[in-house]
């Protein structure tokens, strides 16, 4: 083979989209082994702090970190250049893993302000890793991958810990330290290979709309020009992202709640499943070439997964569905309705309206409230002392979150389908 035909043959290799989302995948679930390792521990033994459970405040000051990251990611992602990023990927990881050794040796209470410090610089690498692979023909399969990632780590970054804890009878406090070491050398050899994704070609640029770093004028006109509908999208996203998280920082403790108790591998059952169905339904948007007809089917899939929330919320509530069956419908539910923000709602709502701009602005800017709406959820549990059990807490809550929820998603497609009309076709005339 000539050196022409083999270096064409390596471009083809590292452009693939198939590298692309695995690479992506791998990458992101590595950087969940130094986020999701200390929600496996219950820590019931170390006392309430002002009478709020131990680990509720670590999830609390955990992500008021990630919170905070987000806000100031709207400016830092938005104006993101496209050199160096996999040194700042590994710069913030070495970060939040030093905070976890931090966290293991300063004693309890006094170690809480520490995972505000770990959840901070994890809050910005989505970004990063995500733009690497925006504005693609193949974005909205590469996307998919790293979007469920999202739920395939969580319940395998658990399982492993929990399996790790088992075997070696780790104390709850240095858990998360030796979890996230075991994950730092596959992730040293994940951002060598994200590094080496090349950029969007022309034709992905004629397809998707260039993407460039957003400055705060072009930001400022961005919302200008569609309030309206990124507001209700805001809206949506800020109820999805507080029953997410709660599921996911607290499903150890309604595991427990309902009789399953040190079984890890229940995380890993339900989350298999709910990654595959997701995946599948994702990336097969990268068939719709048309980039309005794509948005309207994003907003299909959303609202269909508030029905399967609710109604097996429902179900589950009147004693009709079993406790596994029901983690598992409604984790598919809401993960339907947040998976689309994070791959394929944003990315072809830029493409479909053509401004040139970038995902990671409005992403977090949608995460910045999410991540602030679901601390005062929690807080208010908490600190106002609801007497309710995580399960019960979660399920009620569910079924208002998925009226809500359809009844916005039904607004922000006729919103979107509207000003794409009036845009277009008006010009066109």
């Amino acid at each position: 083979m000539s050196k022409g035909s083999q270096q064409s043959l390596n471009i083809r290799f590292w452009a693939s989209p198939l590298y692309a989302a695995v690479i992506c995948f791998l990458t992101y679930a590595m950087v969940y082994g130094f986020r999701k390792p200390f929600t496996v521990a219950t820590y019931e033994e170390t006392a309430p702090l002002w009478g709020v459970a131990y680990k509720s405040c670590l999830v609390i000051s955990q992500v008021l970190g990630y919170m905070l990251s987000k806000f100031y990611g709207v400016k830092f992602i938005a104006e993101l250049k496209r050199f160096g990023r996999g040194k700042i990927i590994l710069l913030l990881v070495i970060v939040s893993w030093l905070a976890l050794l931090i966290f293991a040796i300063v004693p309890a209470p006094y170690n809480i302000p520490v995972l505000m410090l770990n959840g901070f610089p994890l809050g910005l690498i989505w970004g990063i890793v995500f733009s690497f692979v925006e504005g693609r023909k193949a974005t909205d399969f590469i996307g998919a991958a790293l979007a469920v990632s999202f739920i395939f780590s969580s319940g395998f970054i658990k399982t492993v810990t929990g399996l790790l804890q088992l075997q070696f009878s780790i104390p709850d406090i240095w858990l998360p330290f030796f979890a996230g070491f075991c994950f730092l050398i596959p992730l040293l050899l994940f951002i060598w290979l994200l590094e080496k994704i090349p950029p969007p070609s022309a034709s992905d640029n004629l397809l998707r709309t260039e993407r460039k770093p957003m400055l705060k004028a072009e930001r400022k006109l961005y919302l200008k020009t569609f309030f309206p509908g990124i507001v209700t999208l805001l809206i949506i996203y800020v109820f999805l992202t507080v029953f997410r998280d709660i599921r996911d920082n607290f499903a150890a403790d309604m595991w427990l709640e309902m009789g399953f108790a040190n079984q890890p591998e229940k995380f890993v059952q339900t989350e298999i499943p709910i990654t595959i169905v997701v995946l599948l339904l994702i990336s097969a948007m990268i068939f719709i070439r048309n980039n309005l007809k794509a948005l309207m089917v994003s907003h299909l899939i959303i609202g269909v997964g508030f029905i399967i929330a609710g109604v097996s919320t429902f179900l589950f509530l009147q004693g009709i569905l079993p406790p596994f069956y029901w983690m598992t419908l409604v984790g598919l539910g809401l993960y339907m309705g947040y998976i689309p923000f994070n791959c394929v709602l944003f990315e072809r709502m830029i493409a479909t309206f053509k401004y040139a701009g970038n995902v990671g602005f409005l992403m977090y800017l949608a995460d910045s409230y999410g991540y602030l709406a679901s601390v005062a959820v929690m807080l208010s549990k908490s600190v106002f002392h609801i007497q309710l059990s995580w399960t019960t807490f979660y399920s009620y809550g569910v079924i208002f979150l998925s009226v809500a929820g359809l009844i916005g998603t039904l607004v922000s497609a006729f919103y979107f389908n509207s000003m794409y009309n009036n845009k277009f076709h008006t010009n066109g005339k």
